[in-house]
């Protein structure tokens, strides 16, 4: 008797959501980093893999560990274009994701962050996963730290 085919598309997830921040993209891309994080987001932790320059860079790798997100989370910084654009991939066991964030000038002193989440299961119990994952959600946590990154810009002005 033939196995069954291998699944070849499992679950898959897209979420897109808006930041409108209170200070340039030059002064808003050097946060976008796992060592800076630590700076303005208070629940932040996350143990650095690798870094030639320690901090955010193509290819630097780090991980965090949320209950929230099903355990360890690997990050790879994909894509990284100062006061532009920045990229990871995230894999834990569950699920991969592709983190995008893409800034742009909103006049003299203000900016546009466009945040998405690819997210695709890679078993059974990630289909059940990102199943459940909701773009309520995903808005909440970009608008927390939409929040987050304000406070913290208009602290350090």
């Amino acid at each position: 008797m033939p196995s069954d085919p291998p699944i070849t598309q499992r679950s898959r997830r897209y979420f897109e959501s808006e930041q409108q921040i209170r200070a340039t993209p030059a002064s808003v891309f050097p946060l976008l980093c796992p060592v800076r994080e630590y700076d303005w987001i208070p629940e932040w932790e996350c143990r650095l893999i690798y870094s030639e320059s320690g901090l955010a860079e193509l290819g630097c790798i780090f991980q965090t560990d949320r209950e929230a997100d099903s355990g360890i989370d690997t990050w790879v910084v994909s894509r990284h274009e100062p006061n532009r654009a920045i990229a990871f991939v995230r894999v834990n066991e569950l699920r991969a994701m592709l983190y995008e964030i893409d800034l742009e000038p909103l006049g003299k002193d203000a900016s546009r962050l466009t945040w998405r989440q690819t997210v695709t299961a890679l078993n059974k119990a990630g289909d059940r996963h990102v199943d459940a994952l909701r773009e309520d959600d995903f808005a909440r946590t970009v608008a927390k730290l939409e929040a987050l990154l304000n406070d913290y810009l208009g602290q350090s002005a």
